[in-house]
């Protein structure tokens, strides 16, 4: 056997062990992000004055959470967090809405916190209990407007309902437009531009693993559908979900409409970073959709 012929027999199975190991370590990355992740929330935060719930979704999880019951007539919001969060994360918006008189609803998502769920889907099955939060208000305060905030995971499930929620407002925060490009903005951030090369080994995983395809995971395609008045947040230095990307969904959402742009924020609670000028701008939208002129 000549020097050449070893050589290319040895690039070969470099070359496979490499694919091998890419695709192993793809896998098992792949299968740490759909992990559920489930905790013990613990008891009501002194902070917030609430009650447990527990109610069914047709995403086929037992969904938990609390209530802060707000004055009559003067809506209901839903708060949903973040991928890999839950309930407490949306706390400090809880609070600063109930003390203007909403009635707070915060919930673990399926597969986070104490709901049920076997996976994360990135919004397709969260959807579900979204639609499933909404009704369980109109059961109990019937006579209620209800809007939502989202962040995040939270703001996709929201605009994947297709408007099933049939929501009087919604706030969206720091939301993905696809999944491609969530995939590939947050390799890029970790391994550089050439990380995104990574990306299709992660997107191919979501029908063996979840059944879902890509193309199920593109809230830019639902916003339109969303059948409420829609106020979009984002954080111009965002690196997860580019400000280019969250203005192209601005694009596509109908009226009535705004976007809020959080000047330096990246992919942060951007409650927590605006303050004031957060609490601003969202009670003044959400009064004037959940508590229109008698």
């Amino acid at each position: 056997m000549s020097r050449r012929t070893r050589y290319l027999i040895f690039a070969l199975l470099a070359l496979v062990v490499g694919a091998v190991a890419l695709g192993s370590f793809s896998w098992y990355m792949g299968g740490k992000l759909a992990a559920p992740a489930a905790r013990e929330i613990g008891g009501v935060p002194d902070s917030l004055v609430a009650l447990d719930v527990t109610f069914p979704s047709e995403s086929g999880a037992v969904i938990r959470g609390w209530i802060s019951q707000g004055w009559p007539g003067q809506g209901a919001v839903i708060l949903l967090h973040g991928v890999r969060s839950d309930r407490r994360a949306m706390v400090s918006r809880a609070e600063f809405l109930h003390k203007l008189g909403y009635t707070v609803l915060l919930i673990d998502l399926q597969a986070h916190g104490e709901s049920s769920g076997s996976h994360i889907t990135l919004g397709y099955l969260e959807s579900r209990d979204v639609i499933a939060a909404r009704n369980f208000l109109k059961t109990n305060l019937p006579r209620e407007r209800v809007g939502a905030i989202g962040v995040s995971l939270g703001a996709a499930s929201i605009a994947l309902t297709d408007g099933k929620a049939q929501l009087d407002a919604v706030v969206l925060e720091s939301m993905y437009p696809t999944i491609d490009e969530a995939i590939e903005d947050r390799l890029r951030l970790r391994l550089g531009a050439p990380g995104t090369l990574l990306a299709p080994l992660l997107t191919l995983q979501l029908e063996p693993r979840l059944g879902i395809s890509t193309d199920q995971l593109r809230p830019i395609d639902h916003v339109a559908l969303v059948g409420a008045p829609l106020l979009l947040i984002h954080g111009t230095k965002d690196q997860h979900t580019l400000i280019g990307e969250a203005r192209n969904v601005f694009a596509r959402a109908v009226e009535p409409k705004e976007l809020g742009e959080v000047t330096d924020a990246a992919h942060v609670d951007l409650h927590r970073f605006a303050g004031e000028e957060y609490e601003r701008r969202v009670s003044e939208f959400l009064v004037r959709f959940l508590r229109p002129p008698k």
